[in-house]
């Protein structure tokens, strides 16, 4: 049977302490060897997977050294380097504006605050977040992609909507110690098992307090929908 813990807050804390103990060893699975890779690499990854990324990043940061390389790139080859990735032309748009400002305003260095990473084009809180975080070791808050969206819902933790909404709240909920690690261990979960569309409920280690178990419930917390 699967039924929420008391609160959202003991929910959580019982989620984590399962996922830490299955996934010890998770971490962002984006490859990069500096800031600007980092960057680059999370612009990209909006709406694409991390494995495709990785296959475009292999080469495209042997062919672009610096921000002033993807600044005065050339913006068709620059969309054709990127045109296996979801948005190509609007993503090869945003580095190149990004990298632009990062070299008239910041001395050519990622820079490491909200505040500045946020009003670089193409970067939102989420994408900052994972810069500040990976990039410069400083956790100001969680990331919230959509593996952390569907679960959270899924799993009884908040009913809010969108990431905006979502990541005060699991802020509130979780001790800033977990606010890095919480991300990776329900994108692991969301990519090993509780995937969108067909979540392996059966051998869910957390089937037991999840009230959007397929098991006994008729209903997807995530989307709101009857199950399939």
């Amino acid at each position: 049977m699967g039924t929420a813990l008391d609160s959202p807050e003991v929910q959580l804390a019982e989620v984590l302490d399962r996922l830490h103990e299955e996934y010890p060893d998770t971490t962002i699975s984006l490859r990069f060897s500096n800031r600007l890779e980092l960057l680059i690499a999370v612009i990209l990854s909006a709406q694409c997977t991390d494995e495709r990324v990785n296959k475009v990043t292999a080469d495209l940061f042997e062919k672009y050294d610096g921000p002033k390389a993807y600044a005065e790139a050339d913006q068709e080859e620059l969309a054709e380097d990127l045109n296996s990735i979801t948005y190509y032309n609007n993503k090869a748009e945003y580095i190149r504006n990004a990298c632009q400002k990062i070299v008239e305003e910041h001395d050519g260095e990622v820079p490491d605050t909200m505040a500045d990473l946020t009003d670089l084009p193409g970067v939102g809180r989420k994408t900052a977040n994972v810069v500040l975080q990976h990039g410069h070791d400083i956790v100001e808050g969680v990331v919230v992609d959509t593996h952390v969206q569907r679960l959270t819902r899924r799993l009884g933790i908040t009913e809010a909507e969108r990431p905006e909404q979502i990541e005060p709240e699991l802020m509130e909920l979780a001790p800033e110690s977990e606010w890095q690690k919480l991300t990776h261990l329900f994108i692991s979960h969301g990519r090993e098992v509780c995937t969108a569309r067909n979540p392996d409920c059966e051998d869910c280690l957390l089937a037991d307090i999840c009230p959007s178990s397929k098991t006994d419930s008729d209903v997807d917390l995530a989307s709101g929908e009857p199950w399939e």
